[in-house]
């Protein structure tokens, strides 16, 4: 077994960190405060090439796989970027996978290049308030209006949790083609659309409301609602009823993703936290030097290497096309919970100061709690891995 990243992934892993120095925690702090998206990041990132760094290379992508997007988007958040950097460019990464393995090419062509380059932001559109984690019941609806195959689709719905959408023109958008009453299946009857999301803004098809939260506010998330949104035909992703299976090649991509995201904010947080351990004088010594201090500490980087090397295995075993649904999901959970503790424990390392902003650790405990949550809870992980891996009845 080798371990070892390739040369080419070492120097990937050393340019991202160089370019994500140019943003200290101050500018991630300001954005933050003030609910600014970090568009000269964004901007810098895609100078760079990195946006596209999954995207095929016939499209203008640099052609990579997952591992070394994974690279990317650990290096942005260990920076002190945390999820308001991986955000602003990780659904560009993984939310066009969809496009790229079931869309016309003429759709490829229309969003793929533009992604890459930076120049279009797109957003994801799954979530409703009413279904959460139930997919199948979704209530969205697109309506044919006419018959043939090129008739429009008529779209009326709402989603929630649908990050930078106020910063998106284009929508990955899932809906109900089928009721759900009539397909044999509860998956099947949903179809995958690629909607102008700004158009539909302009024409007030399209209504968003920001929704105010804990953290990782330079990265709005937003309600979305859909009244009579017009869609040719042409911009769905593959066939009609299919949507649902088309979104699944998405799902262990994403997870590997904020699995990865989730380390490298808990190495910016153990790198504050050792810091200030180091340099904390009480009683006449290093508060380090204390176990009780150091042992939380070395706790938590022991989790979080720990927790790389299941991600690093999802990630090897996407790549090569194998099965890796067990290996994304544990690598989701175990990342998850090793950011949050160390996060959490750079915190208490900084007793009081922990709390105030100017040490910064505070907003990665803050962004460290979204991934317990997020793309899906620790809980529904367990769901996964008790039905899946152990076998056990499915308990929903």
């Amino acid at each position: 077994m080798d371990f070892a990243l390739t040369d080419d992934q070492q120097a990937l892993r050393t340019a991202v960190r160089e370019l994500a120095a140019r943003f200290p925690d101050e500018y991630w702090a300001e954005r933050d405060a003030r609910g600014e998206f970090p568009h000269e990041f964004y901007s810098a990132f895609a100078e760079g090439g990195w946006l596209g760094i999954a995207v095929p290379e016939q499209y203008g992508g640099g052609g990579l796989g997952i591992l070394e997007a994974a690279l990317l988007l650990e290096e942005v958040a260990a920076s002190g970027a945390g999820m308001n950097g991986c955000s602003a460019m990780h659904l560009t990464i993984f939310g066009l996978n969809t496009v790229v393995k079931h869309g016309s090419e003429e759709l490829r062509q229309e969003v793929l290049p533009p992604a890459a380059d930076g120049s279009l932001h797109v957003c994801f559109g799954v979530t409703e308030p009413d279904a959460g984690t139930d997919t199948t019941r979704i209530s969205t609806v697109a309506r044919r209006d006419g018959t043939g195959d090129d008739a429009d689709y008529v779209i009326r719905g709402r989603k929630v949790w649908i990050t930078k959408a106020g910063d998106s023109q284009k929508m990955v958008l899932i809906c109900r083609t089928t009721p759900r009453e009539e397909v044999a299946k509860p998956t099947e009857g949903m179809s995958l659309f690629l909607v102008d999301l700004a158009e539909g803004v302009t024409s007030g098809a399209v209504q968003l409301r920001a929704i105010p939260k804990m953290g990782r506010n330079a990265v709005a998330s937003y309600e979305v609602l859909l009244d009579d949104l017009r869609v040719p035909a042409r911009a769905r992703v593959g066939e009609e009823g299919k949507g649902f299976t088309y979104l699944l090649d998405g799902l262990n991509p994403e997870r590997i993703l904020l699995a990865h995201e989730a380390l490298g904010i808990g190495r910016a947080a153990l790198r504050r936290a050792t810091r200030y351990a180091r340099e904390r004088v009480v009683f006449g010594r290093p508060i380090g030097q204390n176990q009780g201090v150091a042992f939380p500490l070395a706790e938590a980087v022991t989790r979080l290497d720990a927790a790389e090397l299941m991600a690093r295995q999802a990630a090897w075993r996407y790549d090569r096309g194998l099965p890796c649904g067990r290996e994304a999901n544990m690598a989701k959970w175990l990342c998850a919970e090793a950011g949050f503790q160390a996060a959490d424990q750079a915190v208490q390392t900084h007793g009081g100061m922990g709390y105030a902003r100017e040490y910064h650790v505070e907003r990665y405990f803050r962004e460290s709690r979204i991934l317990r949550l997020a793309p899906v809870s620790q809980e529904m992980v367990l769901n996964y891995v008790a039905q899946h891996v152990l076998d056990l009845p499915r308990s929903y």
